[in-house]
């Protein structure tokens, strides 16, 4: 019992060195030593009893431990934070802000890659000579092209779907916001404009190696600001491009195939939006189909050509004789063609199916075996012979 008392009178008198130590400076050092040594007693009990208890399996984790790291010092991940903490969000690390920060970011730095400036051009019809007038004001913040961080500028413009009539600004040297101020004239009737898209294609000149494009413009609707009777300036955004886009059509054919007697029948059917390859504005097209195995062409077959049109109807059907066995060997190349009097015909786009084909050629071929006997018909997107296929590019 006087033990005890004498351990509360001990105590009693350290907590009062503690508070005295707050206030007052001249603390005898009998007491200063006392109040240290409780203090280094209570840190080493406080460290035995955080300290977590692990198996023996785990008893090497301790001993690998760099010798000035404290066990209680490792994060375990379920320790509550300290109670001294402010519930306060200043110099608070917020994971979920960060990673929405990144996202935009990312966000940002692609919409800033496809960014490629804006151009003004305006638009009126002058309905005495029928033609439209294409005025090419002037281009706003472009990409630089050059190491010295400028560009120099040009403008090529089409009335699509003609291709042939092209016409383009001057270059502007060194810079990225040029001001063109020129005027070009397509002829052609107003009833027309309705079926007509303008095609802003944006380059920087290089003297010594290919042209860079920058973007292009495509205005689908002429008549999206006003009824052209007077002039009115337009603001677009330039889209961002490595090549001019170039719509060659689509076709349309039909496939069926008679397994007992090894016959293959393709029906083209028609053609929509072609690619206009003659001055007028039209072509006169005609398809050829052929056989291939393998790389190489085994026959081809054509249908009759059509006059200036680019919406050309056709129901021609080709008929090829394949046995059943030889069906995962072979594929089909669709050319349409435009038929020239003078000079060599032109290629206006292909398409293939088969087994091997991609995409829609593909999924039309197997379509047609899982179906004998029922022809099935798809539109096809015609592409340019280099794009057709991943291997070798067969004669046509």
């Amino acid at each position: 019992m006087a033990d005890k008392l004498k351990d509360s009178s001990t105590l009693g008198f350290l907590e009062a060195a503690v508070k005295i130590s707050h206030t007052s400076p001249d603390i005898p050092a009998e007491v200063q030593m006392s109040v240290k040594e409780h203090i280094m007693r209570h840190a080493r009990l406080q460290r035995q009893t955080t300290e977590p208890a692990s198996s023996t399996r785990h008893t090497s984790f301790k001993r690998h431990l760099p010798r000035q790291m404290h066990v209680s010092s490792v994060d375990y991940g379920n320790e509550l934070p300290p109670a001294a903490e402010q519930p306060t969000s200043i110099g608070r690390i917020k994971p979920e802000l960060y990673k929405q920060k990144s996202v935009d970011g990312d966000d940002a730095k692609s919409e800033a890659a496809k960014s490629c400036g804006k151009i003004n051009f305006s638009l009126r019809y002058d309905y005495e000579s029928e033609t439209l007038i294409v005025r090419i004001l002037k281009a706003f913040d472009l990409p630089a092209k050059d190491f010295c961080g400028s560009s120099d500028p040009y403008v090529k413009i089409y009335l699509l779907p003609d291709r042939k009539c092209k016409l383009q600004t001057r270059v502007h040297r060194k810079t990225l916001n040029p001001t063109f101020d020129e005027n070009f004239h397509f002829p052609v009737p107003y009833e027309e404009l309705a079926d007509r898209k303008l095609h802003l294609s944006v380059f920087d000149f290089d003297r010594f190696s290919r042209h860079d494009m920058i973007g292009e413009v495509i205005l689908d609707n002429l008549f999206e600001v006003s009824d052209l009777s007077r002039e009115t300036s337009i603001w677009k955004d330039i889209q961002y491009a490595t090549s001019e886009s170039v719509d060659l059509g689509e076709i349309m054919f039909s496939l069926c195939y008679l397994p007992t007697a090894g016959r293959l029948t393709l029906t083209v059917i028609k053609c929509r939006n072609l690619k206009a390859m003659d001055i007028t504005g039209y072509s006169d097209p005609y398809v050829k189909v052929s056989l291939l195995c393998d790389g190489r062409r085994l026959k081809k077959k054509k249908t009759t050509i059509k006059k200036n049109t680019l919406n050309p109807v056709y129901n021609e059907a080709i008929i090829f004789d394949i046995p059943p066995e030889n069906m995962d060997q072979v594929s089909l190349l669709i050319s349409v063609m435009d038929y020239d009097r003078v000079g060599h015909n032109e290629i206006i786009g292909v398409c293939r199916v088969g087994i091997n084909a991609e995409g829609l050629g593909r999924d039309h071929w197997n379509e047609m075996l899982a179906y004998p006997r029922k022809p099935i018909a798809h539109w096809h997107s015609l592409v340019e012979v280099k794009k057709s296929f991943k291997e070798g590019n067969p004669r046509l």
